[in-house]
């Protein structure tokens, strides 16, 4: 358990085994719950099935990328209606307007620094104390 007593679920989605489990590590570290999809379909098939705090979402994967996801989301309004969505890729740049259109607000780049994902960790614990 963390410090400040509130548990957040993060659901990692990546197509790169290596970085879920570096995020999980992180996630797990600051005394969070991280669970992972390899790609859109089972990051769609968990939330249908489990509630989540924050998604990080890389947009480059197969089957179904991380726009993909987003898009999804948004014809499913039931489905995760206050999770924190920030989107973690190399290419985020390339994809910006897009993802604000959609009302992504958060988007990083790869590689992240371990400390944005702890700022990341605080800011939501903050906003959803608000």
């Amino acid at each position: 358990m963390n410090t400040d007593g509130r548990e957040l679920r993060f659901l990692v989605v990546d197509d790169n085994e290596d970085i879920r489990d570096v995020f999980c590590r992180l996630v797990e570290r600051a005394g969070h719950v991280a669970s992972t999809a390899g790609d859109g379909v089972e990051a769609t098939d968990l939330l249908q099935r489990e509630s989540f705090d924050v998604m990080l979402l890389d947009l480059t994967m197969p089957r179904m990328n991380g726009v993909d996801v987003v898009r999804w989301l948004r014809a499913h309004p039931d489905v995760a209606p206050d999770m924190r969505i920030v989107v973690i890729s190399a290419w985020a740049g390339e994809h910006r307007a897009v993802l604000q259109e959609l009302g992504i607000e958060t988007v990083m780049q790869k590689p992240l620094r371990i400390q944005q994902l702890t700022d990341l960790i605080s800011e939501t614990l903050r906003d959803m104390e608000s």
